[in-house]
């Protein structure tokens, strides 16, 4: 039975994601289709390629996934499916498989071609669903498309590092259901320059000494009443590895989030500064 995954930023009020799920079961009456999620914010494809790469790994090898977010087709912005890390993704070269790719080599990119027989406007429903459901069929990669050796790449997605290797300026790329801020600052990368120095994380007006690896890591159980800590600013690594700025039992109705409370956005600044060990003085006078 083939396994197919919808991520897309079609919402839930109109008759898209209905349309794409209709036309796979008509040319595959026995797949299995599980929506990821079709909240993604409108044309975000940041959002889009750290939703997918904490999704994708969850499902058994030869998932296919069709991802619907800035697909429309152009010149600069061609069809592809791609065979990586066991899995196929069908989607626009936007740079959206960029996060996944940056760890795991694609075995196999082809531009996607068929549009020469399929005029559309709905090219999810039109193209995707044709190629995941000939791959579902055991079809060839090669069959859909010519074979090309890269894909668009996402500069937002690579925080920088100074020349000094002192300091790391990355940006917020994600912000939860909960309000909390993911960057795309890795803790791969914060341990490979910080190298154990101690290190002071900006955001904005705030800043942190400390960063947690869970949430309740900040709150002290010995203490009467641990409600205290409800709403507490902390940095941590998250489950998927990247540093988060939130807020501990945060909930955007009451408390509020790290983005509201701390007024952080989409692609504001993050940053990182490592200090240098101070070396003793043995100057005598």
């Amino acid at each position: 039975m083939a396994l197919i995954t919808l991520t897309t930023d079609f919402g839930l009020k109109d008759h898209f994601v209905g349309a794409v799920k209709g036309a796979i079961y008509s040319e595959l009456p026995d797949a299995k289709i599980v929506d990821i999620t079709h909240l993604i914010t409108p044309f975000n494809i940041t959002e889009t390629a750290y939703i997918l790469k904490n999704a994708y790994k969850s499902f058994p090898k030869g998932t296919i996934h069709i991802i619907g977010v800035d697909s429309e087709l152009s010149v600069e912005n061609k069809h592809i499916a791609i065979e990586l890390d066991g899995h196929y993704f069908i989607c626009p070269d936007n740079g959206v498989i960029c996060m996944i790719a940056s760890e795991v080599q694609p075995a196999k990119i082809v531009e996607i071609n068929i549009h020469n027989h399929i005029e559309s406007s709905f090219p999810v429903l039109d193209i995707f669903v044709k190629v995941a459901t000939f791959i579902a069929r055991g079809g060839k990669l090669d069959v859909i498309g010519k074979e090309i050796q890269s894909h668009k790449k996402l500069i937002e997605i690579q925080p920088k590092v100074n020349q000094d290797r002192n300091l790391i300026v990355g940006g917020v790329i994600y912000i939860d259901n909960y309000g909390n801020v993911i960057s795309n600052i890795s803790k791969k990368a914060f341990d490979e320059i910080g190298k154990g120095r101690d290190f002071t994380v900006t955001a904005r007006r705030y800043t942190f000494k400390k960063i947690f690896n869970k949430y309740n890591e900040i709150v002290n159980f010995t203490s009467e009443d641990i409600r205290q800590y409800d709403g507490s600013k902390l940095a941590l690594f998250n489950t998927a590895g990247y540093l988060e700025i939130a807020v501990f039992r945060s909930n955007l109705k009451t408390v509020g989030g790290a983005s509201s409370l701390l007024g952080l956005r989409y692609r504001d600044t993050i940053s990182v500064e490592f200090h240098e060990e101070e070396k003793p003085d043995f100057t005598t006078v």
